[in-house]
């Protein structure tokens, strides 16, 4: 990473998927001697920015950011070399100081103070970035200048606003502070919480006070509104909501609001689906002389992609599908941004009977386990795959709410620019899965009996409890959809002990859908930033002399809990919750691993509990 205060001084490290799920744009990253934030794309330089080519992702970021988004772009960087000083130290993402507030480590010291108070010298280490630090002018031990460490606290809004915490205004009570008062920030005790750590001022009759004061509802009374801050975007909202104080370093600090497609075939043959997948660069050429095409296709942006198959098969490929869209109107249509969906395309891939070889989607049909017959109706290996996701904004405080439609519009995201954005970032992935599809006869049995109806009637309840006490409409996701996720839980620890990955490495995505066009099954996935994917460990779990077991391994384990009768008998109605029998000990996964952040799952739908029969589908 790159910080504008001093031309471009490297100052750490990440990796670029991190840039998405973790430290994205408005994000605070906290490296070993500083904190910073992650400015907006209007400072991000594109030059070393490569373009993708994912248009049905394309289209779904477009409908949420508007038409004038034009491409997808991973993070700019450049391959690094010996050279500290060489031109690969001034590529990467923008930074800025945050929070701008400090604090000196010296014990006898804990001088607070803005960064550009001059009271701070930034120590800059161009063979050690992490080590870039800032310093404070009071000497330590043997004449050292003791580190200046960022502030531990911040605040912000549910509206995605954020700033730094307003000291003088807090220890003064809203009062006027003298001219040239001086404030420290002491620890008092060894538990490291907010009631043993004290704000003091040098001025006169002006008392210690602890921040205990600063946290929760009473926080909110004792600090100004919210002034409407984007400091990743050095820009101003309207706002005026009560601000929270929250710890640097907290995770409820900035969520990240995104989009993710897999790639999918658009032909048999791999050389066609590479010509259709970048056919918006190749498809000019079509139109001029052939010499002259011949010689311009090294030139274009996807070349590195078709270089293997030489000019000649390239070109052939070009002018054949250029004959086909234009006999067949819609043969390589562009993204229809009105009615997009998501899901369908991706559940006609892995249910198609013919099986794919293709670098970025390879499947394989395997047997279904002589156990699981009744109620699933096929297992796919999926080799390959290749996930590609684009961030379209972040929100603070409270995290997304995952509804059905990608493109929800009770999602309000912060911005990534000041103006609506003409590109977003992304990146891509590649690994593995085992795709399970159930049968659409028993499901529909199941959905009809008294006791799942009921069932449903209970979660529904606090689904419509919990959305309205949060000023949201989202949809019901139906009770199909509590079943399958449900039912991908209890698989991705199943998974999680056979195949070496650990379960915060495995993803899922749950296709449930009743009606006219319906849908049910499963994709658990894993997948790395590796341009080879994942070692395979996964997808030889989907053999069905492995499969079965670990199903029934996991179907056992699920039956009883660890907190049990208390989570068997959760009532979510009453705990105001979106989901029924689950909980950390039992179903809940990681952030990385569920699509809707722990919500609608309940174990009794899927397998009989201590509390009895609630309408298990696997009795």
């Amino acid at each position: 990473m790159s910080t504008p205060a001093n031309g471009a001084l490297r100052v750490g490290e990440l990796r670029p998927s991190q840039l998405l799920h973790t430290y994205g744009v408005g994000s605070v990253a906290d490296l070993p001697n500083l904190s910073t934030m992650v400015l907006g794309l209007d400072h991000w330089e594109l030059l070393q920015a490569t373009q993708l080519t994912e248009n049905r992702l394309l289209a779904a970021v477009r409908r949420r950011l508007g038409p004038q988004v034009t491409t997808l772009r991973t993070p700019p960087q450049m391959q690094e070399s010996s050279d500290p000083f060489g031109e690969w130290t001034r590529v990467g993402v923008p930074v800025a100081l945050f929070p701008r507030w400090l604090r000196c480590s010296r014990e006898q010291c804990n001088q607070l103070s803005p960064a550009s108070s001059g009271l701070f010298e930034l120590e800059e280490h161009f063979f050690r970035p992490e080590n870039t630090r800032y310093v404070h002018t009071c000497f330590g031990t043997g004449r050292r200048r003791p580190t200046a460490v960022p502030a531990r606290f911040l605040i912000a809004c549910p509206a995605g606003h954020m700033d730094d915490f307003p000291w003088q205004y807090f220890v003064h009570r809203g009062g006027t502070p003298a001219h040239d008062c001086t404030l420290s920030l002491v620890e008092r005790g060894t538990t490291g919480e907010a009631a043993n750590i004290f704000v003091q001022c040098s001025c006169p009759n002006v008392a210690d006070r602890s921040m205990a004061e600063a946290m929760g509802k009473r926080g909110e009374q004792e600090l100004p509104a919210c002034r409407g801050h984007h400091p990743h975007l050095g820009a101003f909202d309207t706002c005026g909501e009560n601000v929270r104080t929250i710890a640097l370093g907290a995770t409820n600090s900035w969520f990240a609001s995104q989009l993710r497609v897999f790639s999918l075939p658009r032909a048999d043959e791999p050389l066609t689906q590479a010509v259709r997948e970048h056919w918006e660069f190749l498809a000019p050429l079509a139109g001029i002389p052939a010499e002259a095409a011949r010689m311009l296709l090294p030139t274009q942006a996807c070349w590195p992609v078709l270089e293997e198959y030489g000019v000649d098969k390239v070109w052939k490929a070009v002018t054949e599908e250029a004959a086909t869209c234009s006999a067949v109107p819609g043969v390589n249509p562009e993204p229809d941004d009105e009615g997009f969906d998501l899901a369908t395309p991706e559940w006609e891939a892995f249910t198609a009977p013919h099986r794919y070889e293709l670098p970025d989607f390879t499947t394989e049909p395997e047997k279904v386990p002589a156990t699981t017959a009744r109620w699933l109706e096929r297992v796919i290996l999926v080799h390959r795959l290749r996930e590609v996701s684009a961030l379209t904004g972040f929100t603070r405080i409270d995290a997304p709410e995952w509804m059905p439609q990608d493109d929800d519009p009770t999602i309000k995201a912060a911005p990534l620019t000041k103006e609506p954005p003409t590109w977003v970032p992304c990146a891509e992935l590649r690994g593995e899965g085992v795709f399970l599809a159930f049968r659409e006869e028993r499901l529909g049995e199941w959905e009809k009996r008294p006791e799942v109806v009921a069932r449903e009637k209970v979660l529904k309840a606090a689904h419509v409890t919990w959305c309205l006490a949060r000023g949201l409409g989202p949809q019901w996701p139906g009770i199909r959809y509590v079943l399958l996720h449900t039912f991908a839980h209890v698989l991705i620890r199943g998974f999680a002990l056979e195949c070496g990955y650990g379960a915060s490495g495995i993803a899922e995505r749950v296709y449930a859908r009743s009606g006219k066009h319906p849908m049910a099954g499963i994709l658990l996935y894993t997948a790395a930033p590796d341009s080879e994917g994942t070692l395979g460990g996964l997808v030889s779990l989907g053999g069905k002399d492995r499969l079965g077991p670990v199903i029934d391994q996991a179907l056992e384990e699920a039956r009883l809990c660890s907190s049990d009768p208390m989570c068997a008998e959760h009532d979510p109605r009453v705990h105001g919750r979106l989901h029924g029998a689950a909980c950390h000990a039992c179903l809940f996964a990681a952030e990385t691993s569920c699509e809707r952040g722990n919500h609608y799952l309940d174990r009794a739908l899927l397998v009989e509990t201590l509390a009895g029969d609630l309408g298990a589908f696997l009795s």
